[in-house]
């Protein structure tokens, strides 16, 4: 770029755009200049540059040709006269032109100095959203979102939110989703219109069975054409319809940082998702002098008292239960300090469900471990033996199997989630930690308590486990290694403090048996149960970890999944390496779609399709730019893990093992 200089007054900076040798004669060039592409054309010995976008639909006026004189677009035909940018026709449509001048170091553009950006309906509503604590965002730049991407971009530069730029929509939403269940703050996924927008749905289903706070942003074709069946056209309010708690398209008359807010305002209250749709038009529409929307009189503390009268009822039934029990879901993963304290008094065993998994460690001498098909031998053994059943925060899935003829008390901010699939003897309606101190205040010491100790018990069961578990790890596997090796060998390894996401699948339900939780936080794609989950949520785990000041910050990710969970977002490792982001992946590789051959073996059916062919998923890390590692052997397996963890960046760890779980 050249020094400014005046054309008929304007300032102009001059950009040197090609040399001498590069555009023959009779033809014509896209050349990109600082942000802004022209086509250059080079016709009877004379450089000329104009806009590059026909204004008829906007064609690529640098792909089209020279015939007799004009500049004729690609797509339809239509000409201009390449020095005015005027039409020889009846129609008056112009092409903006620019300044050309020939030097001896090369042809150079001259564009105007650029003023700053007007403010449009796109700033308005991104900084809303910054306003109510949106950080971070994940999707892919397109065609019919380019307005908002700018207002993103902005707010990226100055530090407000960073962006990731994915290689599949429904990766980010995923990554957004995975996020909330983290945090408990809403993230924003952001799609073009079209595919881009219906490839994000799956992850959203996530956030919503999972009330992960999430914003979807889609770009849309213009509301002109809206209803004509429009390029990329998709009714995309009827398309999110039932996944989303609060939907609107942004109209030229919208309040915009109103539709914001309740956006934003819907996804932290509801735990839910949120999804705003921006006609391609409408996202660079000037708002100038228009404020942002923030959270100032628009909220309140959740934390309120339960209903007495059902508060009593649950404290008198916890205080006169001799074998009480308490499970905690996912819903409680913020409260486990006061949980662990009432666990204290009653000196009585905390299940978890799988979703829940970690959020007491297994070395507490009250943890039981999981709860249900993917748990162990201790829940189980409890639970039965049980009198009474505390539960806080769990959803009562038919995979967990919370034993409904026993006596319970159930805790919940979710009045429909009280009592969802039966009666429960006192269902309390409350945030789980106000309700938990206020049970905790209620409540004798444990002397005046009916409740007898149960932690000898734990202990006696949890030696007979892991004495199960060591002989399951000398079973020798068909190949590798096997599954209760491979967790045996994570759990000595993992960091106590590392957030792990895990896939579904035999993968799956081995961690969830064998893999003894220090301080870890597991997330899952707990009750839609989406194969290919773990590691676009761990791209969303680690953006987490960069937030200062956070309970998550430099906390180490780990992910686990088996080959047929990877292979869904495989690709996304390229936007691990992109974003130079920290992370772990264990990729335990039978080869076939394992749980699926043993139901269709159980089922009595003949396995079939379930089979995969597969790269070496260690070499494919190497050449997108990261490290991996193949363990084929026992032996091998420890001095893998550490090594891949201890690695500044990207890591794969493929751990080749038998489709039979034991």
């Amino acid at each position: 770029m050249s020094s400014d200089s005046d054309v008929d007054g304007a300032e102009i900076h001059w950009h040197r755009a090609l040399d001498h040798d590069e555009l023959p004669e009779g033809r014509v060039k896209p050349v990109t200049c600082d942000g802004t592409t022209v086509a250059i054309t080079h016709h009877e010995q004379s450089y000329h540059a104009m806009d590059n976008e026909c204004p008829h639909q906007a064609g690529p006026l640098g792909e089209g040709s020279i015939e007799d004189g004009l500049l004729r677009c690609p797509w339809h035909g239509w000409d201009f006269y390449p020095d005015s940018g005027e039409t020889p026709g009846e129609f008056d449509d112009c092409v903006t032109t620019y300044p050309v001048e020939e030097r001896e170091e090369g042809i150079y553009v001259g564009f105007p100095v650029e003023q700053e950006r007007d403010r449009t309906v796109s700033d308005v509503i991104v900084e809303t959203l910054v306003n109510w604590g949106v950080r971070q965002v994940w999707g892919i730049v397109g065609h019919s979102n380019l307005g908002l991407a700018e207002a993103l971009r902005t707010e990226a530069e100055v530090g407000s939110l960073s962006y990731y730029g994915v290689r599949h929509e429904g990766a980010g939403a995923f990554a957004a989703s995975a996020y909330g269940k983290l945090t408990g703050r809403p993230a924003a996924c952001f799609s073009i219109a079209g595919p881009g927008a219906t490839n994000m749905l799956t992850g959203l289903w996530d956030a919503n069975v999972d009330r992960s706070p999430t914003i979807a942003l889609t770009g849309q074709v213009e509301s002109q054409v809206l209803g004509t069946g429009n390029f990329q056209e998709v009714d995309l309010e009827a398309a999110y319809g039932d996944v989303a708690e609060f939907e609107a398209t942004v109209l030229p008359d919208s309040q915009h940082a109103e539709l914001a807010t309740r956006a934003a305002k819907t996804a932290v209250l509801e735990r839910g998702v949120s999804h705003l749709i921006f006609p391609d038009e409408i996202q660079t529409m000037d708002a100038e002098g228009v404020d942002p929307g923030t959270p100032e009189g628009r909220r309140t503390p959740r934390d309120i008292s339960p209903p007495e009268e059902k508060l009593r009822e649950a404290v008198d039934l916890i205080e006169s239960a001799e074998r009480p029990v308490i499970v905690v879901g996912h819903g409680a993963r913020f409260e486990m300090d006061r949980i662990v304290e009432l666990a204290e008094r009653l000196d009585c065993p905390v299940l978890t469900t799988f979703k829940a998994k970690g959020q007491i460690p297994d070395s507490h001498p009250l943890a039981g471990g999981v709860l249900g098909r993917s748990g162990t031998p201790i829940a189980s053994h409890f639970m039965n033996e049980s009198d009474l059943l505390a539960v806080f925060g769990a959803s009562f899935s038919n995979h967990t199997g919370i034993a409904s003829y026993k006596d319970i008390v159930q805790v919940d901010f979710d009045q429909m989630a009280l009592g969802k699939f039966h009666s429960v003897d006192v269902p309390v309606w409350g945030e789980v930690g106000v309700t938990v101190a206020e049970m905790l205040d209620r409540l004798p010491d444990a002397e005046g308590l009916t409740a007898r100790s149960q932690r000898e018990e734990l202990a006696e069961r949890w030696e007979m486990w892991r004495d199960e578990k060591a002989t399951r790890r000398a079973s020798s596997p068909e190949r590798g290694v096997n599954y209760a090796t491979a967790f045996e060998a994570m759990t000595r390894i993992v960091p106590d403090d590392a957030i792990v996401p895990v896939d579904v699948g035999n993968n799956t339900y081995a961690f969830g048996r064998y893999f003894e939780s220090a301080d870890q936080r597991v997330l899952m794609s707990g009750y839609l149960g989406s194969i290919g989950f773990a590691f676009p949520a761990a791209l969303g785990a680690w953006a987490a970890t960069r937030e200062p000041d956070t309970p998550w910050a430099g906390r180490p990710v780990v992910s686990v999944s088996s080959d047929g969970g990877f292979g869904q977002y495989m690709s996304e490792f390229t936007t691990a390496v992109k974003y130079d982001m920290d992370l772990t992946h264990v990729l335990l590789n039978d080869d076939e779609l394992g749980k699926i051959s043993k139901e269709q073996r159980t089922g009595g059916w003949d396995v079939w399709q379930t089979d995969l062919v597969n790269p070496s998923f260690a070499e494919f890390a190497e050449n997108c730019g990261g490290l991996g590692i193949e363990v084929d052997a026992e032996d091998d397996l420890d001095s893998a893990l550490k090594r891949a963890i201890d690695h500044d960046g990207p890591a794969l760890v493929e751990v080749l093992t038998d489709s039979e779980p034991v």
